[in-house]
């Protein structure tokens, strides 16, 4: 007979359950980053805490407060830079409604096949400035409105990445405990499998930490090499913008402008070159290094891993690039287990097939 008294219990529990996870849902995101950063970082905490002795809470503080200046300076900076393009911008705006175009650049007129059409439209936009910029200004203010609405959202995400520097001190400080917990919470739900299917999810995630890091270490390196070659100013600072970039996938926001300085610049030959060394060196190296980092030392077909990365950077966004390839891993490895468990018989042809092995 059923107990009406425990069915009562497991029908409040669920809903208190759902309440948690309700309050929770605003900062799902900032508590996601938070563990990444932690997790990832852990062996420096683990150092940290050794030279201090076992002071945990001391080691949590000084290593938060790291991160907080490695990158709350960086994100000053760039909000200030921001603010200073955003005025240039608008003051050349005013300055070509009053006093209309420059004169044209001597190498215009030069360029092959189309200089001549180029100077004429020069000359055109220079007659009908006026009407040309009364023209515009509808489609200004489109493209205003959604710099605002991106604004919000860039400001939204800093607030997060805030809280997130915050959040990650409790995760360093708490990091034993939590992992206590949840290996408890897993052998009440899935018995003694749940060390397993945790050591599954921490390699899986280190594996895609070491695969960003890793592929955003080389895609720096190789734009140092190209803006070197190419005679780009500031190369080193390009390409430490660059490893940043990488992290959002954008890195052709780094070299594209600097194929557009050489191209005003004259230099034609160095523009082609930086052009086709980012399109297909700086930028082509994270559909190879990530997957193949990301699969190095795991049990997981190379195509689940690409399917993980990039299917779940299309259904989640950036958090994707940690989710898909975790929950890819832990779905393959159920069904693994239930395959050995229910049809015997393919578990051992999979033993027979040779595994594809990964080097490192």
């Amino acid at each position: 007979m059923l107990n009406n008294d425990r069915l009562l219990a497991q029908i409040l529990l669920l809903a208190l359950l759902g309440a948690c996870l309700w309050v929770l849902a605003p900062f799902a995101s900032t508590l996601f980053w938070a563990a990444v950063l932690a997790f990832a970082s852990w062996p420096l905490m683990r150092l940290l805490t050794r030279w201090l002795k076992g002071n945990a809470s001391l080691a949590a503080g000084l290593l938060t407060l790291g991160w907080m200046v490695l990158v709350a300076i960086p994100l000053v900076w760039l909000g200030f830079n921001i603010a200073d393009q955003i005025r240039e911008v608008n003051a050349l705006l005013h300055n070509l409604q009053v006093s209309g175009l420059p004169a044209p650049p001597a190498w215009l007129g030069d360029i092959p096949l189309v200089g001549d059409n180029l100077l004429e439209l020069w000359a055109t936009v220079d007659e009908q400035g006026t009407a040309l910029f009364a023209q515009l200004r509808p489609y200004v203010g489109q493209v205003g409105n959604w710099l605002l609405v991106r604004s919000a959202r860039i400001g939204g995400g800093m607030l997060e990445l805030a809280l997130s520097l915050i959040l990650v001190f409790f995760f360093y400080r708490d990091g034993p405990y939590l992992a206590a917990f949840a290996e408890r919470m897993l052998a009440r739900l899935i018995g003694h499998r749940a060390e397993h299917y945790l050591e599954l999810v921490a390699g899986t995630i280190q594996r895609v930490v070491n695969g960003v890091i890793g592929t955003a270490a080389a895609q720096a390196v190789l734009a140092y090499i190209g803006f070197s070659i190419a005679g780009v100013p500031a190369a080193l600072v390009l390409g430490l913008l660059t490893f940043g970039f990488s992290f959002v996938m954008v890195p052709p926001l780094v070299w594209g402008p600097a194929v557009g300085w050489l191209v005003w610049q004259g230099d034609y030959g160095m523009a082609v070159f930086l052009g086709i060394w980012g399109m297909f060196v700086i930028s082509g190296v994270d559909n190879i290094l990530k997957p193949y980092l990301i699969s190095r030392g795991g049990n997981l077909p190379l195509v689940v891993v690409l399917l993980g990365v990039f299917g779940g950077i299309l259904a989640f966004g950036f958090m994707g690039l940690f989710l898909g390839p975790t929950l890819l891993a832990v779905a393959y490895s159920l069904l693994s287990d239930w395959l050995v468990k229910e049809v015997p018989e393919a578990a051992k042809k999979e033993a027979i097939l040779p595994r594809p092995e990964h080097h490192p």
